[in-house]
């Protein structure tokens, strides 16, 4: 069995589209980022990136490569899924931490998203999300961060 462990962190900014595991939520802001700045998907790319020991999403979708401008992270998550064919994956956890907006109507959606992406069962996906009790920059509404932990055989 192998584990990993991803983290992902953007900027919320004016003028883009706020997109987490694959959903578009409804917000006056997005993140910004080269591609569509999913902290959820990335987190989860580089969670199964390092279980496998294939390093991480930037070594593979570097944000230097106009290949990825505002990519879907559906595409690069399908893309990891093919880049760790060799293992199974055993299980998904992860936490979304965002001030605002309410995440809880989404996590359904965006669990069967990556059920779809990775063929997995939902149960083997959990999704969580939880503020930082307006403490830091993410209590202060300036960013979304995520971490994902997964298990491969």
């Amino acid at each position: 069995m192998r584990v990993g462990m991803g983290y992902d962190v953007h900027k919320l900014v004016e003028g883009r589209r706020l997109i987490l595991g694959g959903v578009e939520v409804l917000f006056g802001r997005g993140l910004l980022g080269h591609s569509d700045g999913d902290v959820l998907l990335h987190a989860i790319c580089d969670a199964l990136l390092g279980a496998a020991g294939k390093g991480d999403i930037g070594r593979h979708f570097p944000d230097t490569d106009p290949e990825y401008k505002d990519i879907s992270s559906l595409i690069l998550l399908e893309k990891v899924k093919g880049l760790i064919k060799e293992y199974k994956i055993n299980n998904i956890d992860s936490i979304v931490i965002a001030q605002e907006p309410k995440l809880a109507p989404y996590l359904s959606k965006m669990k069967e998203n990556i059920a779809k992406i990775l063929k997995l069962d939902k149960s083997k996906i959990n999704i969580k999300a939880t503020t930082t009790e307006k403490l830091g920059y993410i209590g202060r509404g300036e960013g979304i961060a995520a971490y994902a932990i997964v298990s491969l055989e």
